[in-house]
């Protein structure tokens, strides 16, 4: 299982990770509404298939309705428009920079709301190693002037980082233990119906793509990055938590800078090197088991498997 989960979670990095470059390409034909209403079209179409083929049971989905509509909303519907939105402004390794705060968020934010996921000590250091490869990546991002890109954008991305932070815990709160095809296709529906509501207000005027490659990034966003990702999310979520699972986002700027060397020949430097191997050792750390009672805030916390 641990195999599993972890090959899981790599995965999960490396389609998210790639999804703000198709991103930016799709925002410079179409809007950011439209382009997050066709990508969960077709991440809808390809749950659904997968739903059908493995015959999938959706009978209690009812009693559930109030959380996967508060879930497609901030889970899926506002930070996609958000992240769509910002790449407009801001370039797509920025973006992914940003998105990388997930887990700063979801610490905090676990820790009131969950009883099994307090804060400690291990989580803290692991917490702080890795955001500071974070830091070390952002670093050659920085020109004379400093990060470039719109106020705008970053505080967007930051937003969808918080919604993506408090949808995780809502989730493993309320809909702990349900299939993780009966999660990602509710909230995809739920999400894709109020996104299409919003296109005609924030689209203007509506245009259809008309390039193949924007075309084939929606595609890749909509089956890759909302379909098969989104199993993997909520697998994940119910098996290591929204703490452990937030930290895929650490994993996103360094996908963002090994695509640029390897389809850009853009030049490896010590920053990519150190970032990296902070932050793989970051997620490592979070995901130790404790073994002794860790003291935060004046609190001990008894020994559990995190």
């Amino acid at each position: 299982m641990r195999i599993r989960e972890w090959g899981a979670f790599v995965l999960l990095g490396t389609i998210w990770g790639s999804s703000f470059l198709w991103i930016k390409i799709a925002v410079g034909e179409i809007g950011p509404a439209t382009l997050a209403a066709i990508r969960l079209l077709f991440g809808l179409i390809g749950l659904l298939v997968v739903a059908r083929l493995t015959r999938q049971n959706f009978g209690n989905v009812r009693l559930h309705l109030p959380a996967y509509l508060f879930m497609g909303f901030f889970n899926t519907a506002l930070p996609f428009i958000l992240i769509s939105w910002a790449e407009t402004r801001i370039d797509s390794a920025l973006a992914a920079i940003l998105n990388a705060t997930v887990p700063l968020f979801a610490i905090v934010i676990a820790h009131y709301w969950l009883s099994d996921e307090r804060i400690t000590f291990t989580r803290v250091l692991g917490l702080i190693a890795g955001f500071v490869g974070v830091v070390v990546l952002v670093s050659r991002e920085f020109g004379p002037q400093g990060v470039h890109g719109s106020i705008w954008g970053q505080v967007a991305m930051l937003a969808a980082s918080a919604c993506y932070a408090v949808s995780a815990t809502y989730s493993r709160r309320y809909l702990r233990g349900h299939p993780p095809l009966v999660q990602a296709t509710m909230i995809v529906l739920i999400a894709d119906a109020i996104v299409w509501g919003v296109v005609p207000v924030m689209d203007r005027p509506f245009v259809l793509p008309h390039s193949g490659l924007t075309w084939f990034a929606l595609a890749w966003l909509g089956l890759l990055g909302s379909c098969a990702a989104y199993l993997l999310y909520f697998y994940l979520l119910n098996v290591w938590g929204a703490t452990r699972s937030s930290l895929v986002t650490y994993v996103f700027p360094v996908i963002g800078l090994l695509l640029g060397i390897i389809f850009l020949n853009e030049p490896v430097d010590w920053r990519l090197i150190v970032g990296s191997a902070l932050i793989v050792g970051g997620i490592v750390v979070v995901n130790m088991r404790t073994s002794a009672a860790s003291r935060v805030g004046g609190r001990t916390q008894r020994p559990q498997e995190i």
